[in-house]
């Protein structure tokens, strides 16, 4: 009871003296995915939890996934998998997207990680690691359906349809390709890579196959095939555009105030004096700055939210502060020491990002290591 209590103690003192607190409601993560895996029908719903579980922390994203049921994890770099391997137990896969590293092959094996295998030159090493073992390693192979970015390439396909033996020495668990622009359902590349998946299929050998993100869970039970691969909507992010977002806010971004000063009409306000004060006006800095990953494209178009009001972000963000116009804001909320809200349910990341002119992957997996980290558990 003392060790957490001191805990307990020792993370209030934290949580007081940085300059912002970024809660992760672990809550709203589990019923994202409880949410996606009904949305599926009984198709097994993974999770993609790379790059630190989209800046929320990988290993306690992860926990909380695989306590609702998850079994399949996502992760791009194999030190990714490695850091999390030892976690979780065997039943639990931990997939790499990128592949092996050139020459790590036996890496991958030695840490009970899954290569997806994107090239010919992968799928060779790995078989060969598979002739050295004298037993069938796993794998997953992917295919390009039309983003030309990763997974074997029509002439590549061929290759194995035409020599089998490049296949053959290892347990290919699923086929995969990654969709371009689900987001958008009426976009013509859906049903474009749909078929060219299909087509791609026939030719190889027979496994259970992925095509759906987040955003192609939505697209319905042709995209769904045996297995999907969530990310951004389990963080909170809206997986189809234009429609209201259905998943529960994740994130609470919270700035703490340095000072407020009173200036006069026509004062500027920050770095290159881009903003100027209309009238007399009341100006709180806020300790949070592009070094935390608060974009600096939100110069003059951020905002927060101040006891339920949205007040402008003015003048350009520096390293380490911004600065708001709290005019209309009582006093009693913008004493120093008063947090604000910067992303939050009232201000979804994907609203902070349309704002920044981005989306919100590069919000969430920007977020800095300055922030005090407060997670909500899951109950």
């Amino acid at each position: 009871m003392l060790l957490n209590q001191n805990h307990g103690q020792a993370s209030a003192v934290a949580g007081a003296i940085a300059g912002a607190v970024l809660s992760i409601d672990l809550g709203a993560l589990r019923d994202n995915y409880l949410f996606l895996r009904q949305k599926l029908h009984g198709v097994a719903c993974g999770a993609a939890v790379k790059a630190d579980g989209y800046g929320l922390g990988a290993l306690q994203v992860a926990r909380t996934l695989v306590q609702a049921g998850c079994r399949d994890l996502f992760v791009a770099h194999l030190e990714e998998g490695i850091a999390l391997r030892p976690h979780f137990s065997a039943d639990v896969a931990i997939y790499i997207m990128h592949g092996a590293p050139v020459g790590c092959e036996a890496e991958v094996l030695a840490h009970g990680c899954i290569p997806m295998l994107n090239s010919l030159p992968q799928i060779t090493a790995w078989r060969e690691l598979a002739s050295q073992k004298g037993m069938r390693l796993p794998a997953v192979l992917q295919v390009d359906t039309g983003m030309a970015r990763m997974g074997l390439g029509a002439d590549e396909v061929a290759a194995c349809v035409a020599d089998p033996e490049l296949l053959a020495g290892f347990e290919l668990l699923f086929l995969m390709s990654h969709l371009a622009c689900a987001e958008d359902q009426s976009h013509g590349m859906n049903l474009q890579q749909l078929h060219a998946f299909k087509t791609l299929r026939q030719q190889l050998p027979a496994c259970r196959a992925s095509l759906c993100n987040s955003s192609g869970i939505f697209l319905g039970e042709d995209f769904h095939f045996d297995i999907a691969r969530p990310g951004i909507a389990l963080y909170g992010g809206a997986p189809v555009a234009g429609q209201a977002n259905p998943m529960r806010s994740v994130v609470r971004l919270q700035g703490r105030i340095i000072q407020t000063r009173q200036i006069p009409t026509q004062t500027s306000v920050g770095y290159s004096a881009t903003w100027r004060s209309q009238k007399p006006s009341t100006i709180a800095t806020v300790a949070v700055g592009y070094a935390d990953g608060w974009l600096r494209s939100l110069s003059n178009r951020g905002v927060a939210f101040i006891a339920g009001t949205e007040v402008p972000m003015v003048g350009n963000v520096s390293m380490d502060t911004i600065t708001l116009d709290v005019t209309e804001i009582a006093p009693e909320h913008v004493h120093p020491g008063a947090l604000v809200d910067l992303i939050s349910a009232e201000n979804p990341v994907d609203i902070v990002a349309q704002r920044a002119g981005t989306i919100s992957y590069e919000i969430l997996t920007s977020l800095g290591a300055r922030y005090h980290r407060h997670y909500i558990e899951a109950h």
